[in-house]
Parts: structure tokens; C-alpha cells; sequence
């Protein structure tokens, strides 16, 4: 564990932090820290469940005076978003995160944090540890998958479980009590693809700088997507000179707004010189455009040599391009009931050409269900009119807002005592697992909250030190205060 976390710790909060930072756990790979929760639900004698989804519920029956009060569900998930920094050599499938302390915030070292979901982890394991808090029946469920889905979610089986009150602790702002979500999915459109032969010089063009994020909370924040600049670059070139393209490629996650991407392009030999000049020329105009959005945009041109290729055939590419330029990205209706919430949005979050089809991946959020099967239904008939197919996947639904809250006004009057200020009542366009969960429980009662956080899903990801701490005694006196 890092001295100075040692030395500001509070109840283990950041041990346990440490200790499951040490652990892989990217999305898809929870084998180890699901059997890492279940060792320690067993060295503390406590009731646990594993299922085949890796999902790990655990259950700490109520200490004496609270047995007839009603059971509190503790939710977060366990994995968490794989990005790191260009030149790293970093391997998240078997690499732990390295923490970083610069005074009050906790970052990592070229990577993802994973404070997003991991904190709500360490939150859980250190409220199961504490042998003097006073508490009812506290039910535990630690999900897989929530960044690529929510699978783990959608597979839980929540059939024993008591609970009449929830806290999702997959908030990132101190202060504000969460109380709706919007819904999301996944559009994945493929385009067949034909190839020829072409003999020429073969050029890489690569984007980066960009700050990208999570393309729930930062897609207000006016981020240029990496794929959509790519996609613009490839569209004003072809204005200036002739070229072919053999490979394009840009993101890894859907629900996030990429930072880079790059194309493979092939070129006659004696007009290097002069297709440099034309991208130095656009690059130059899209810089100043986006001087104040995106001042750490950069781009390079890298000469790959000479040679026999296999390009896209025209067609192929110029139905590809036209997908790339016609498909919507960011901010598409804002709420007409809460001001400054995003209702509806989609991002492009992967491309990808294979030898045979190009691959694009959106993630589409809307807290109006209705719009977010027409977003995917616009998507679906452009790609097909262009000959491709659309599938969806990863689909989960909004958590609405409950007008009648007794766990929230529980949260707003104890935040209210503690601090001396409102607790502030928000709806988010980023999705949780909370509508799942509402779903498959109907009645219960749910809340989201958190500490500070920032960049999340970002390599520049990080968190308050003193929020998180400050969030935990928060949660300790909501847990130990009967809500009435």
C-alpha cells in the first residue's frame, strides 16, 4: 500500500482500494477479483453467493436493535475501463494499477484509476469490516460488466433478497444525491468490404491529444471524438489529392469517447511530399478550430514504405466514409424538464477495418426509451441502405425518477445536519445499474451517490482523497441512522 494512503486511511478504506488495484480487472476479466470478494466474505464467516456471471453478492445480517428494520442494498460494480497512455506497456490482463498520490487527489500511473467502480468496492468490503457499526441487514451485490453492458447486472438473481432501500455507489460528485439515470445501448454496424491490389507507398496518419472521457458525463462537455476527425480528415483530402485506403482505426470501448485514431492510406511514391502538405494544411485548420476545445490535438505522418498493398476497392470505401460522415455524435435532444441534463446523445466510440467488413460501434443513451430506439433505428437504415447490417446489444433501460423518496429525504436531512448545505437532487445522462436493478425488484427504493471524481474512463482519471473519505462517514451515519 502507498505510505502516504497508509498514513490519511480511514476505516481501510484505501487498503482495500489498494488491494483490488492489484487485481486485473478490465471488463470481461473478473475471474480474479470475484474470488478475491468471496475469500473475503468467507475469512469473515459472512453468507455470499457467486454465480456464473462472476456477479458476488454478500450479506451481513443486522446487529442487535436493528433486526426489524428494513435491509439496505449496497451496489457497485467491479470492473473497470481498460485506457492507457500511448507508450505504455502496461497489460491489463495481468498488470495491477500503480497509484499515484499528488496531494489530495489519487491518480494512476499511464492508465485508468479504476476509482470508477473500485472505490464503491473498497466502500463495501471496509462498511463489512467494521465489527462497531451499527446497521440493519446489509446486502452487498458487487456486478460484472457494467462498463461494456451491464451484464453482469442483467444476470443477477436478486430473487433472495430483502431489501426495501438501495444505495448505488457509482456516483462521482460529492454533494449531489442521484435519483434517475438514462437508459442506454450499443448499435454495432458492419459494412462488407472488397479489396484490390494497388502497388504504391503505404502512409500512417495518426490522431491523439484529444481529451476524450466518458461519453455519458463529458459528452456536454463539447470533446471531439477521434474517429469523427479521422473520418472529417479522410472526407477533405480526398478534395485535395488521390489516395486509397488500407486500414482505418480509432477507440476500444463504445462508452467511450476516443482520444486517437489513425488510417493507413497508399499513395503514388512521388506525391508523398505533396499529400503531407495537404494534411499539414487541414490539420492546421482543424487546430485552430478546436484551439480552445482540444489545445493538445496533435498528428503525425509516417512514410511506411514502398510496396504491393490491398486497399479498399473505391466503392467500399466511399460507402464507408459516408457511414462515418452521416453517423450522428454527441448531444442530439437536451431536456426540456431539467435544465442542463442531456436527454439524448450517441457516441461513436470504436472503428475498426477487418480484411472483409469495417466494424463501427455507437453507444447510444437516452432517458426516453422511445428515442433511444429511434436514434438506433436511424443508425440501423443508414447502414443497411449502404448494404451493411445493425445489431443491437448491450441494452438496459433508464431508472426513472421517484417522485415519493423516504431513503432520499433520509440522505438530504443527514447531509443537511452534517455540513450545513443541501444535499442538490440530480438526474444523470450517463447510465447506472440502478434501472436494471428496479427491474428485477419492484418497489425498492434507490439513491446513487459518491465522492469526487474527474476524467473518469480517461488515463487522466482521479479522485478526492478527503471527498472519499468524507462520502464514507456520510455513508456510515445514513447506514446507522434508521430511516424514519
Amino acid at each position: 500500500m502507498n505510505k502516504n494512503l497508509e498514513q490519511i486511511d480511514y476505516k481501510g478504506i484505501f487498503k482495500y482500494f489498494s488491494e483490488i488495484s492489484k487485481i486485473p480487472r478490465g471488463s470481461g476479466n473478473e475471474d480474479e477479483i470475484s474470488e478475491y470478494l468471496v475469500s473475503f466474505a468467507k475469512s469473515r464467516g459472512l453468507m455470499y453467493n457467486k454465480d456464473t456471471a462472476n456477479n458476488v453478492i454478500i450479506i451481513k445480517e443486522a446487529v442487535p436493535g436493528y433486526e426489524t428494520e428494513p435491509a439496505v442494498m449496497l451496489q457497485g460494480h467491479m470492473d473497470m475501463v481498460c485506457e492507457k497512455r500511448k507508450d505504455s506497456t502496461h497489460d491489463f490482463l495481468k498488470d495491477g494499477i500503480k497509484l499515484l498520490v499528488d496531494g489530495d487527489y489519487l491518480h494512476a500511473d499511464g492508465t485508468t484509476l479504476g476509482a470508477d467502480n473500485g472505490i464503491a468496492v473498497a466502500y463495501m468490503l471496509a462498511l463489512l469490516s467494521d465489527e462497531d457499526l451499527k446497521h440493519p441487514r446489509l446486502e452487498v451485490v458487487i456486478t460484472t460488466d457494467e462498463e461494456v453492458g451491464m451484464n453482469g447486472a442483467k444476470a443477477l438473481d436478486l430473487s433472495s433478497l430483502k431489501a426495501q432501500y438501495m444505495i448505488n455507489l457509482d456516483s462521482e460528485e460529492e454533494g449531489y444525491l442521484l435519483a434517475s439515470c438514462a437508459g442506454g445501448l450499443t448499435g454495432t454496424s458492419t459494412l462488407p468490404i472488397k479489396r484490390v491490389t494497388e502497388h504504391g507507398k503505404r502512409i500512417k496518419i495518426s490522431l491523439g491529444g484529444l481529451k476524450g472521457g466518458h461519453s455519458g458525463m463529458d459528452i456536454i462537455r463539447n470533446r471531439t471524438n477521434a474517429n469523427k476527425l479521422l473520418a472529417r480528415l479522410m472526407f477533405d483530402l480526398r478534395q485535395k489529392e488521390h489516395y486509397s485506403v488500407l486500414h482505418m482505426e480509432g477507440g476500444y470501448k463504445d462508452n467511450v469517447i476516443p482520444r486517437e485514431a489513425f488510417a493507413e492510406l497508399v499513395i503514388q511514391p512521388e506525391d508523398y511530399m505533396q499529400v503531407s502538405d495537404s494534411i499539414d494544411e487541414i490539420m492546421q485548420m482543424y487546430k485552430k478550430e478546436l484551439e480552445s476545445s482540444e489545445p493538445e490535438l496533435e498528428y503525425s505522418v509516417e512514410d511506411m514504405g514502398d510496396g504491393s498493398y490491398t486497399p479498399m476497392h473505391p466503392v467500399s470505401f466511399e460507402k464507408l466514409l459516408f457511414l462515418l460522415i452521416q453517423t450522428p455524435y454527441g448531444v442530439q435532444v437536451m431536456s426540456s424538464d431539467i435544465e442542463g441534463l442531456v436527454e439524448s446523445s450517441l457516441n461513436l466510440g470504436i472503428l475498426l477495418t477487418k480484411e472483409e467488413q469495417a466494424v463501427i460501434c455507437n453507444s447510444v443513451r437516452s432517458a426516453k426509451s422511445s428515442y433511444k430506439h429511434y436514434i438506433s433505428s436511424r443508425l440501423e437504415y443508414l447502414v443497411n441502405f449502404l448494404g451493411g447490417e445493425y445489431i443491437v446489444r448491450s441494452e438496459y433501460p433508464a431508472w426513472e425518477f421517484r417522485k415519493e423518496s423516504k431513503l432520499r429525504e433520509h440522505l438530504q436531512k443527514h447531509y443537511k445536519q452534517m455540513y450545513g448545505k443541501e444535499m442538490i437532487v440530480q438526474a444523470i445522462h450517463a447510465g447506472l445499474e440502478c434501472g436494471l436493478i428496479a427491474e428485477k425488484m419492484p418497489g425498492i427504493d434507490i439513491v446513487s451517490i459518491g465522492p469526487d471524481m474527474s476524467r473518469v474512463h480517461t488515463i487522466d482519471e482521479r479522485v478526492s482523497i478527503s471527498s472519499t473519505i468524507r462520502v464514507y462517514q456520510f455513508l456510515e451515519r445514513i447506514i446507522e441512522e434508521k430511516i424514519r
